[in-house]
């Protein structure tokens, strides 16, 4: 056993040294299959959860470093290519500003819920492979942000879903089996039908590499492709995206699985796991399908995009959202249940500004070139906010459980006077859905606002308002019964302290974020600008960029780790001190309009396409 961690840990430092765009992947994998073969001892195998979850963040932070920082600098986009097929046909990781985005969010919300679950779970739940599978479905969050096929898309959140559905029916009933039952029908219906369009794109366009495929779309013509059913096919996507997402009208399944799963799994399902059906929208539909143009003949709709087509459907599905989202969290009388109906309505105000940006492109003054990268940058700003807020919410309820047994609003009542540090941080995250500085959400809500202000639609304005008020009433009607006033019958006991000091670390990095937030919102404008700028995506998947085996060297030092020799210790501080060299099969980088090759020289990027690419819809 120590041998076979040794050999693990080994392989995983070598091949971090070698690429950092799969490091955070390989960071999850290696974990979780430590913690499964640790099972017969609990204790060790939540010290390597936990162990994990911090290299996991080490492993984003670098990636971030490496892709987005210095922000003064232009961004990065690292390529990855597993063994020595070329792209399109072999499998391509790729790491932007916009997924390196992703990953950073995915972080600050997966490490404090795994620290929460370690002092959450019991004893029983922890040996029953919880930990696995938690770090199983963050191997796949994370893969789905750095794929760069299609095929690999849908693999990546088979992994994530897979885990997510044993998690959320963790605790056994008859009531969580339902609605167990009732997630995994129908995102399996939604992982067939998702399967079924990837193959008719495939038929279509003749590749399942995004790169490839925007390239193809962008020039049918010249790559003997017909783009008539694109519409179609991404359209049936769409729907699997809305799906996961839990977007109006496939919503009806997130009340029930976040109200049976375990606090800190409902913190990552409402905080992560659905900005992947988010992030998917904005990089098939913003950077590969807009590519297309064709005749869409239908009343609204601006343009000839395969994209223009989106606009109405994300607002309408955005307005419903936010509404019926809103109205159910206002009319719940349990903390749990009002944060899933909570997260319906804040989802929608993430679409939103995707919904304007979808329909326009109007230059504005600004660090935004237009409406269009101004709403996608909203949008993840949003994202960020609703992620860290609705995780805190979560976990301050299961501490509210660990401590009362309820989560009955009705049963509840003057915890601020029992909690303070709880009760603040309820009120911190309270406000920060309803966007009062300086919380992050302010920044969030703002900025949703400025994109409908922006594109000249004040329907969305009016939705945007209608939602604001309808978060008022509940987040004002959750601090007054379950906080404010006198105690009420369940409450007595204080909550565990080491679950309120996560809880509060959360709230404190809504604090931060909002205090500091000029890096965060050009952060997010660089990743807005990487899911439009379709020539330099392409141009950093070009196949020219491998010619050699980018997997052979891990299988190498796993085998040698594992027998303990030395020769695996020469070659980690040998890897270790060639992060920063580009090697065959490892990553090559677009920087500043250059790429770096293995000689250490540099080719010059060509303009074909960077500008001609860019898609502009007029209103």
């Amino acid at each position: 056993m120590a041998a076979l961690v040794a050999g693990l840990v080994v392989a995983v430092a070598g091949s971090l040294a070698y690429s950092l765009v799969i490091a955070p992947l390989l960071v999850a994998l290696a974990t979780a299959v430590v913690t499964l073969l640790a099972r017969p001892w609990p204790r060790l195998g939540r010290a390597l959860s936990v162990l994990g979850a911090g290299g996991y963040a080490i492993a984003v932070a670098a990636l971030v470093e490496a892709v987005l920082l210095p922000l003064s600098s232009d961004p990065a986009v690292l390529t990855y290519q597993v063994s020595d097929w070329n792209a399109p046909f072999g499998i391509t990781a790729v790491a932007d500003p916009l997924s390196a985005f992703m990953l950073a969010l995915a972080a600050v919300v997966v490490v404090p819920a795994l620290v929460f679950s370690v002092l959450y779970v019991d004893e029983h739940g922890q040996a029953l492979s919880y930990h696995p599978l938690f770090h199983f479905m963050l191997v796949g969050v994370s893969g789905s942000f750095l794929t760069g096929d299609l095929f690999n898309l849908f693999v990546w959140f088979e992994v994530m879903l897979m885990s997510s559905y044993v998690l959320v029916v963790f605790y056994s009933g008859p009531q969580h089996t339902r609605a167990a039952l009732q997630y995994v029908v129908l995102n399996l219906v939604g992982s067939g039908v998702m399967l079924v369009a990837i193959g008719g794109l495939y038929s279509t366009t003749g590749t399942l590499n995004m790169a490839d495929m925007a390239r193809r779309l962008a020039d049918p013509g010249a790559f003997g492709v017909d783009p008539a059913p694109v519409l179609g096919l991404s359209a049936v996507l769409f729907a699997v995206f809305a799906l996961k997402a839990g977007v109006v009208p496939f919503q009806f399944w997130v009340p029930a699985a976040y109200r049976a799963a375990p606090a800190p799994v409902a913190a990552v399902l409402a905080g992560v796991v659905k900005k992947v059906g988010i992030y998917a929208v904005i990089r098939l539909y913003f950077t590969v399908f807009a590519a297309a143009t064709i005749d869409v003949s239908l009343p609204g709709i601006a343009g000839d995009s395969v994209l223009a087509f989106y606009g109405p459907v994300l607002f309408a599905m955005a307005a419903g959202s936010i509404l019926l989202g809103g109205v159910g969290a206002v009319a719940r009388d349990d903390f749990e249940e009002m944060l899933a109906f909570s997260s319906i309505g804040q989802v929608g105000f993430i679409v939103l500004p995707l919904a304007m940006a979808a329909s326009v492109a109007v230059p504005v003054a600004g660090p935004f070139a237009s409406v269009r990268s101004l709403g996608i940058a909203a949008a993840l700003v949003y994202s960020l906010n609703h992620a860290v807020a609705k995780g805190t919410l979560f976990m301050a309820a299961g501490a509210t459980w660990s401590a009362t047994g309820t989560v009955d609003l009705d049963r509840l009542g003057g915890l601020s006077e029992s909690a303070p540090v709880l009760s603040g941080s309820v009120f911190v995250a309270g406000i920060a859905l309803v966007g009062v500085p300086p919380v992050v959400g302010f920044f969030g809500k703002f900025l949703v606002f400025d994109a409908a202000f922006r594109s000249g639609s004040w329907l969305a304005v009016a939705v945007a308002l209608g939602g604001a008020v309808l978060t008022i009433a509940y987040v004002t009607r959750l601090w007054n019964r379950g906080f404010w006033g006198d105690p009420g019958e369940a409450v007595g006991e204080v909550p565990p302290r080491g679950q309120v000091a996560v809880v509060g670390l959360l709230a404190a990095a809504l604090l931060a974020i909002g205090i500091g937030f000029d890096p965060v919102f050009r952060a997010a404008g660089a990743a807005a600008e990487a899911a439009l700028d379709r020539g330099e995506y392409i141009e950093a998947v070009e196949p020219r960029r491998y010619s050699g085996d980018g997997g052979e060297d891990h299988a190498t030092l796993l085998l040698v780790a594992a027998t303990g020799g030395g020769t695996a210790r020469r070659r980690v501080r040998a890897a270790l001190g060639r992060v920063r060299t580009t090697f065959d099969g490892a990553p090559s980088a677009v920087v500043g309009g250059s790429t770096y090759d293995t000689d250490g020289g540099s080719t010059p990027d060509h303009d074909e396409g960077s500008d001609a690419d860019r898609e502009v819809v007029d209103r």
